[in-house]
């Protein structure tokens, strides 16, 4: 994904986050942003950075939007392509769900966890 796109789409998943979680988006802003004044120094805080900026493999991401747009179009009163969720997309992407959540969580954890 290019840069601007990158940006864009940043700046579109914050506009929908509620006001209960900015806080948590900008205190990972925050570090990301944070000057490093000397290379990590060691291997706890290669550990933290890296939960901290654990993603979804790509594939599993693009499911992922598949299964919440079919979604949203069901919700919407809308037909996508391939209809509406069946049972056993509904439990995947509640699955996905859960383990975003987890990653939040253990994400919030060494952001506490380094800025100490």
């Amino acid at each position: 994904m290019p840069p601007v796109d990158i940006r864009q789409r940043a700046i579109s998943l914050i506009e929908q986050l509620p006001q209960s979680k900015l806080a948590a988006v900008v205190q990972l802003l925050e570090v990301l942003t944070e000057p490093t004044s000397q290379s990590v120094a060691n291997g706890d805080e290669t550990h933290l950075l890296e939960i901290i900026q654990r993603r979804l493999p790509e594939a599993e991401q693009a499911r992922l939007n598949e299964l919440r747009d079919a979604q949203r179009a069901a919700l919407d009163g809308q037909r996508c392509e391939w209809g509406e969720l069946t049972e056993a997309e509904h439990q995947e992407l509640i699955r996905y769900e859960d383990l975003l959540e987890q990653h939040r969580v253990e994400r919030l954890e060494a952001l506490i966890e380094l800025r100490h």
